[in-house]
């Protein structure tokens, strides 16, 4: 046998690896297939060719590989279960850029599953590799490498430590200075990622200088990057007073309300996210959202877009009322409560309807003032049969008798209370006719009314416990009035006066 025919042996072997795994990762994009690539054992075939002489074969195996553990967590136990992660971390270290990048990607498909799929990465000593990654020359190795840690990092406060304890927050904050898009967006996510669950993780990304950078683009005309900007924003803003007046100190006001008539929803979404953080930490960074316009855009925004990328906005509105009457005064004034009422009647998820409900509570608890431009818009009946309705959830009534009553304990606008004497539950009658006593001692006009338009009928047919709270009520308002009209209006007057006719005896001459 010459020389050339033994070669000829290795090269159909070369040929045949190659085609294997060029053939494997290009099966495994598709879903239908990862079963029955799964039960022919590809795994145990993959794992040697990470280890093949030729270069492209160790880098589509890699591929193939990571293309499978992305699909479900069994195929990355799988990868775990193979020993295969110390592979790649030494391969991370020695191999060149595809290969780097090929080898993150599966780290990242394992590491995304689940927490303990993500603790045995770092526990093979993935994250100083990777963090080494974040400084190569090639931004498509820094890429996958800031990717595979995010996901790593999303998970707890634990495996965030371990990416911030191998060093990789200054490297990340460099990612977001360099100018590709891509890398920019990824290290943006990464940075959200590890902030998102302390406040000492949000500081560890601040005093890296993170914000600065972060806070220049806003303005960038690319919108998956400005997603991630902002809730990279949010992320450190909603945990403290202190860091939620950092990101305000980078000047984001009043650039980040140009994100609220973004063409792409999730920039509108994650801008209100990022309004809301602030605004729910102190009235004094309320009013400054107050004073630069903020609460004015947030309640277009609302207009302009339905469903969830309304929810951050509508909170934001309800934690600005809640600091105080005057803040609540300015989302009346910017005509907030019209805009709430649409989400309350419009919107068919209960979740949202529940937070607008909660937000209406809080604008109307303040004043009879507060309560009475709440109750004009005709958003009390809406409430309430949102808390009588079987089919609304739990949390959705509680919110709505919770605002109900804030409102209504507030409210002196008549025309507004009246519907709820025939319509209300027990619960709730008695805050109205409670409110009802509270204003009629003191407005003849109003007393008059009450007797025409059938309300002092309908009180005396209420039934309330002798001594209750409610029957004191009742008792004040029927003080208002002469013993007679009180007589006439309670059930049963017409039988008396038959009685009275049936027993009178006519004089006769």
């Amino acid at each position: 046998m010459s020389q050339r025919q033994v070669l000829q042996v290795f090269e159909q072997y070369q040929k045949a690896r190659t085609q294997f795994v060029q053939m494997v990762a290009e099966l495994a994009t598709r879903p239908q297939n990862i079963e029955t690539l799964q039960n022919a054992g590809v795994m145990s075939l993959l794992r040697p060719l990470l280890l093949d002489v030729v270069p492209t074969i160790q880098q589509t195996a890699a591929l193939a590989l990571g293309r499978l553990a992305n699909y479900n967590d069994d195929l990355a136990e799988a990868v775990v279960k193979g020993d295969i992660l110390p592979q790649l971390v030494y391969s991370l270290a020695e191999q060149n850029r595809f290969y780097k990048k090929a080898a993150a990607f599966v780290l990242r498909a394992v590491g995304k599953h689940s927490p303990q799929l993500a603790q045995a990465i770092v526990d093979c000593g993935a994250l100083d590799t990777l963090v080494i990654c974040l400084e190569d020359f090639d931004p498509g190795v820094k890429e996958a490498a800031a990717w595979a840690l995010g996901y790593i990092a999303r998970h707890n406060t634990e495996l965030s430590q371990a990416v911030v304890d191998a060093g990789a927050i200054p490297l990340l904050v460099l990612c977001i200075q360099e100018p590709e898009i891509a890398l920019k967006r990824i290290a943006a996510s990464a940075l959200s990622d590890i902030s998102k669950h302390s406040p000492e993780l949000a500081q560890t990304v601040v005093d890296a200088g993170a914000i600065a950078h972060l806070a220049q683009m806003i303005l960038n005309p690319d919108a998956k990057l400005k997603r991630q900007v902002l809730s990279a924003l949010s992320q450190i803003a909603k945990h403290s007073v202190d860091l939620a007046e950092m990101v305000v100190e980078a000047e984001i006001f009043p650039v980040v309300l140009t994100c609220l008539k973004d063409k792409d929803e999730y920039v509108k979404k994650n801008a209100c996210t990022l309004i809301r953080e602030i605004a729910k930490h102190t009235p004094e960074l309320s009013q400054l959202i107050v004073n630069a316009g903020g609460v004015a855009a947030v309640i277009d925004c609302i207009g302009s877009c339905k469903g969830n990328i309304r929810l951050p906005g509508i909170m934001m509105l309800g934690y600005v009322a809640a600091h105080s009457e005057n803040l609540a005064m300015a989302v009346i004034i910017s005509k907030g409560v019209p805009q709430l009422s649409i989400c309350l009647s419009e919107e068919p998820e209960d979740h949202i309807k529940a937070a607008a409900a909660w937000a209406l509570g809080q604008l109307g608890r303040h004043t009879p003032e507060h309560a009475r431009a709440v109750a004009v818009t005709n958003t009390l009946p809406v409430l309430l049969s949102l808390y009588m309705s079987p089919e609304s959830s739990e949390d959705l009534q509680v919110k709505s008798k919770k605002a109900i009553k804030n409102i209504l304990q507030k409210c002196t606008y008549l025309p507004a209370l009246e519907p709820f004497l025939y319509d209300a539950p027990p619960n709730i009658l008695k805050h109205v006719v409670g409110q009802f006593s509270k204003v009629l001692p003191h407005d003849s006009k109003a007393r008059r009314l009450f007797v025409t338009s059938g309300g002092l009928k309908k009180v005396q047919e209420i039934k309330a416990e002798p001594g209750s709270l409610l029957q004191e009520y009742i008792n004040s308002i029927n003080n208002c009035y002469p013993e007679e009209i009180v007589r006439y209006y309670s059930p049963g007057y017409s039988d008396t006066l038959l009685q009275r006719v049936d027993s009178y005896q006519p004089l006769t001459n």
